[in-house]
């Protein structure tokens, strides 16, 4: 199975989950939540992630951004409405494609945000399209990272930037045991290895961006992974049930099993979740 294949196979597996989880009318997004003095509950949270990206490389009204990994399309649909940015979203889950594409249609945003089933790391779009790329929780499902961040340049226009959110690691390796308690977890995520801050910097470098900043903001998600963690821990049983019955697939257990382990990684101190920023000249 290719890696697409696993990222396709993974999300659509596990819509139940996020549908119960997290999900509402209100909340589209997949990634985790900022806490901070702006926001005090999961809804606020969520929301919050998105106003604080957008702040990070100052999203404009009537400016392009193109969510790459936009999932069910929170992010997109918060910018259109909060930034009067026009979007265009990828994900190579056509299931995902679908949800956004209702979504626009009953929010009457059809002609602001437009959803595409394609490839961040090869998207047939123009040079110089747009002038954001945004990515939030979605670099870490490709092992060709540096490629993601040369189509990012070619696709900006000059004076674009990009804004990536993501898991981190503090460094390569980590010690055997560590590294092996990580891997696996994140494995569960159909994610096959987290960048450090330094490789991410250096791919971005190297593809030819310049300003670039990478801020550790692990303590405004800590909420967020302890709510995970203590909700997949409530259940721990009766997943434990439900994969004996075959009522859930080896997907769905592993999703609620590894979540587990990220959080107990991240509490280890083995990765941290980081904001980063670059521009195109």
């Amino acid at each position: 199975m290719s890696r697409i294949e696993q990222v396709i196979q993974y999300y659509d597996e596990t819509r139940f989950d996020y549908n119960v989880a997290w999900f509402s009318r209100e909340n589209l997004a997949l990634h985790v939540g900022f806490y901070d003095e702006f926001a005090s509950n999961h809804k606020s949270a969520v929301l919050n992630t998105n106003r604080f990206m957008a702040d990070a490389v100052d999203v404009r009204p009537g400016e392009h951004v193109l969510d790459a990994g936009c999932g069910r399309g929170g992010a997109a649909f918060w910018l259109v409405k909060n930034r009067q940015a026009q979007v265009t979203g990828i994900t190579p889950v056509a299931t995902q494609v679908n949800d956004c594409q209702q979504k626009a249609a009953e929010f009457g945003l059809e002609s602001q945000a437009q959803f595409f089933q394609k490839d961040y790391l090869d998207s047939g779009f123009a040079d110089a399209s747009f002038d954001v790329v945004w990515a939030c929780e979605s670099v870490c499902h490709t092992d060709r990272k540096p490629d993601f961040f040369k189509e990012a340049y070619r696709m900006l226009k000059p004076g674009g930037r990009l804004v990536l959110a993501d898991c981190m690691r503090f460094r390569r390796p980590l010690p055997s045991s560590d590294e092996a308690f990580l891997l696996k977890g994140l494995s569960g995520w159909a994610v096959p290895d987290i960048d450090t801050g330094a490789e991410h910097f250096f791919n971005a470098k190297n593809a030819g961006f310049e300003n670039i900043v990478i801020r550790d903001c692990t303590k405004y998600v800590r909420v967020s992974f302890r709510n995970i963690y203590r909700h997949c821990r409530r259940w721990l049983w009766l997943g434990h049930v439900l994969r004996a019955l075959h009522v859930r697939s080896a997907v769905q257990h592993n999703n609620q099993m590894v979540s587990l382990r990220i959080c107990q990684a991240l509490h280890r101190g083995l990765w941290f979740y980081g904001v980063m920023t670059a521009e195109k000249r």
